[in-house]
């Protein structure tokens, strides 16, 4: 295999494993309790 090819199979892989790992944290997150802009106190409060 030639230099440039294991270069470029090496960078898609590492570009999965970013995508991979980024998708996974988003999927993963906590809703913080900040509140939602526009909406009522109480609403919010009655959520947590």
């Amino acid at each position: 295999m030639k230099f440039e090819t294991v270069m470029l199979h090496s960078l898609f892989a590492a570009c999965l494993l970013a995508c991979a790992l980024a998708l996974g944290s988003m999927i993963r997150a906590q809703p913080s309790g900040a509140p939602v802009a526009g909406a009522p106190a109480g609403v919010v409060a009655s959520r947590a």
